[in-house]
C-alpha cells in the first residue's frame, strides 16, 4: 500500500534515506500517538500503514464529528487531518486539538493548496502543511520532524524543571518598554513563541529585532536548543551559501573538509535570518526547500546530507512587500516566512522608554567598566529632556552607544548635563514632523470628543511613566512633583494599565485580569547578561 508520488516527481529522499537522519529511535517512536484524519479511505490507510511500520501509534479517524470525540477523550502528540471535510473541517479539529492538549503537532493535508489555506492554517497553529499527493518518503520525513520537535520541547521542559528545582538563575538579556506599539509587538511575539510559526519581524536597523527574535525563541519549546543568526547582507552570495548550507570537501578552492552549515547548526533550534532581502534569489530557492521538506544538500554535493528541524525568523530594515514586488523576495518564499508579522516601532516612536532605556543601560555599563562600589552618576533632568527631543535615527542602539560613552567618561556619583551627552547632530529637534501628522491623520477620522481621549489618554500614560521614573518608584515623591495627592496618583496609574515595580523602581504594565498588587513588567529576559535591550 502506497501514497500517491508527487507530481513533480522531486522526492525529499532521493539519494539517502531522509527518515533515517532524523535518528529518533524505535522506542521513542512507540511512545508517539499519532491521529489520522481523513475521508479518502485509501490515502488515510496508506498514511496510517506508512506510519506504523516506521514504530509509531497510530489511530485513524474517517469523520470529522468522530476524530472530534477522539481528541475531547485522548491526546495525541501527532494529529494529521485533511483540512476540507464534511461536517467538521481541518481547522475545526486544528483548534480542536490545540485547545486540548497545546503540546499537540497539528499538520494539515489538503488537495486544494493556496497561500492564503496554507497560511491560514499555519496562523492558527498549524506545524505544518502536506499538499496532495504526496510521497511515503515526504509524510515519514515531515512526521520524523514533527516527532524531532515534540523531542526537543519535552528536552527543554525538563531542562527548565531541572532550573526551577535548583533555583538557577541565569544571567539574560533585558527588553524594556512600556509604549504601546511596543507592548503590542511583545506581546505578539509573546503569543507566537509556543508556536512553530515563522516570523517577519520588520523595524528600523536598532530598533531591536534580533532581540524580538530572541525573546520568542527563549520562550519557544525550542529553548534549549541552539540560536543561530546570519546577516544575509554581510556575505557575498557564494560564502554565505557555502555558510548557511555548509560544503563538501573540494566543493571549490579552499574546502579542504566537509562542513556543516548554520541550518545544521541550528538543528532543533531557531534560524534567524536578518536582511532577508538582501539573498540572493539562488538562495532563497534553495532555502525555500528547506522550510518545505528539511532537506539540506551541502554545496558540492549530489545526495541529501541532512534533515533539519528550524523554526525560522526573518528580519528586515526595508519594505519586504516591494521587494517582492521588484522580483528581489520570491513571492512564495515571502509568504511562507510572514506567517506572523511584527513590527518593531523606532525609538522616536516610544519616547516614554527613553528614561527607562537610558538609567537601564547607564546602571548595566556602569556596573562593567567601573570599579565596585563607585557611586553611581545620575541622569538630570536636563539631560533626560535632551535625550527624549533627540531624533535617534540610530534607534536603541545609538542610545545604547551614546549611555555606553558617558559611563565610561564620567565622574562617579556626578550629575550627568546635556553637554555630557555628546549627542550629535541637531539634539535639540526630535523627528516629530512624522508622529504628529500620522496621529492628526488619525484624529481628524474620530469624532472631537473621541479625539480629545485619545490625547489624553497619550499624555497621562507618557507623564505618568516619566513622573514614577523621575522619582524611582517613589509615589510620595512622584506625587508632590505632580502636585496632586497620592490616591489621585495611583487612579491615574490604574486607569492607565500602569503600577510600580517595588523592586526595580519603573512603571511597568499591569498583566491583563490581574488582581492585587500582581505586576508584570514589560519585560522579557533573553540571551547574556549586558546586550542589548530594546
Amino acid at each position: 500500500m502506497s501514497i500517491p508520488m508527487a507530481q513533480d516527481g522531486v522526492q525529499p529522499g532521493e539519494g539517502r534515506e531522509p527518515a533515517a537522519l532524523l535518528a529518533i529511535g524505535p522506542e521513542a517512536k512507540a511512545r508517539v500517538r499519532i491521529l489520522v484524519v481523513d475521508d479518502e479511505h485509501t490515502l488515510r490507510e496508506s498514511c496510517a500503514a506508512v506510519l506504523r511500520h516506521e514504530g509509531y501509534d497510530v489511530t485513524v479517524s474517517s469523520r470529522g464529528q468522530d476524530a472530534l470525540e477522539l481528541l475531547k477523550r485522548r491526546a495525541f502528540d501527532v494529529v494529521l487531518v485533511d483540512l476540507y471535510m464534511s461536517q467538521v473541517d481541518g481547522l475545526a479539529l486544528l483548534r480542536a486539538a490545540l485547545g486540548t492538549n497545546h503540546d499537540t503537532i497539528v499538520i494539515v493535508m489538503t488537495g486544494n493548496p493556496s497561500v492564503e489555506s496554507s497560511v491560514e492554517a499555519l496562523r492558527q497553529g498549524a506545524f505544518d502543511y502536506l499538499p496532495k499527493p504526496f510521497s511515503a518518503s515526504h509524510l515519514q520525513v515531515l512526521i520524523g520532524r514533527a516527532v524531532h520537535t515534540l523531542l526537543v520541547a519535552r528536552e527543554t521542559r525538563e531542562q527548565q524543571e531541572t532550573l526551577d528545582r535548583a533555583q538557577v538563575q541565569t544571567d539574560k538579556l533585558t527588553l524594556l518598554g512600556t509604549a504601546p506599539a511596543f507592548r503590542r509587538a511583545i506581546e505578539l511575539a509573546r503569543k507566537v513563541a509556543p508556536t512553530d510559526a515563522s516570523v517577519f519581524v520588520t523595524g528600523e536597523s536598532g530598533s531591536g529585532k534580533e532581540m524580538i527574535a530572541q525573546f520568542i525563541h527563549h520562550h519557544s519549546r525550542r529553548s534549549s536548543r541552539p540560536f543561530v543568526a546570519v546577516n544575509c547582507a554581510a556575505l557575498p552570495e557564494g560564502l554565505l551559501e557555502s555558510e548557511m548550507f555548509g560544503h563538501r570537501k573540494g566543493a571549490f578552492t579552499g574546502a579542504v573538509r566537509d562542513k556543516p552549515g548554520l541550518l545544521e547548526a541550528a538543528h532543533g533550534g531557531t534560524l534567524f535570518l536578518d536582511e532577508l532581502v538582501e539573498m540572493p534569489k539562488s538562495i532563497q530557492a534553495k532555502l525555500l526547500r528547506v522550510i518545505q521538506d528539511g532537506v539540506v544538500r551541502r554545496v558540492g554535493s549530489e545526495t541529501t546530507d541532512a534533515v533539519v528541524n528550524v523554526r525560522f525568523i526573518a528580519a528586515t530594515n526595508g519594505d519586504p512587500e516591494a521587494a517582492v514586488k521588484s522580483g528581489d523576495m520570491r513571492e512564495d518564499l515571502y509568504y511562507r516566512l510572514r506567517v506572523v508579522p511584527i513590527n518593531v516601532p523606532a525609538l522616536r516612536e516610544r519616547p516614554e522608554d527613553i528614561p527607562l532605556l537610558a538609567d537601564y543601560f547607564l546602571s548595566t555599563y556602569w556596573v562593567r567598566h567601573r570599579r565596585k562600589g563607585a557611586p553611581f552618576p545620575r541622569l538630570t533632568d536636563a539631560a533626560l529632556r535632551a535625550l527624549c527631543g533627540y531624533a535617534w535615527r540610530g534607534n536603541v542602539r545609538e542610545l545604547q552607544n551614546v549611555i555606553e560613552h558617558v559611563a565610561v567618561v564620567v565622574e562617579p556619583g556626578a550629575e550627568i548635563r546635556p553637554e555630557d551627552l555628546h549627542l550629535t547632530g541637531d539634539a535639540g529637534a526630535a523627528d516629530t514632523s512624522a508622529n504628529p501628522a500620522s496621529l492628526i491623520s488619525t484624529l481628524l477620522e474620530e469624532s472631537y470628543h473621541a479625539a480629545r481621549d485619545r490625547v489624553i489618554a497619550q499624555f497621562e500614560r507618557q507623564y505618568l511613566t516619566w513622573l514614577v521614573n523621575r522619582a524611582s518608584g517613589n509615589m510620595s515623591k512622584a506625587a508632590r512633583i505632580a502636585g496632586v495627592d497620592r490616591t489621585t496618583l495611583y487612579r491615574l496609574m490604574e486607569r492607565h494599565g500602569l503600577q510600580r515595580s517595588p523592586t526595580a523602581g519603573w512603571v511597568v504594565e499591569r498583566e491583563p485580569g490581574a488582581g492585587g498588587t500582581e505586576e508584570t513588567p514589560v519585560e522579557a529576559h533573553v540571551g547574556e547578561s549586558g546586550g542589548q535591550a530594546a
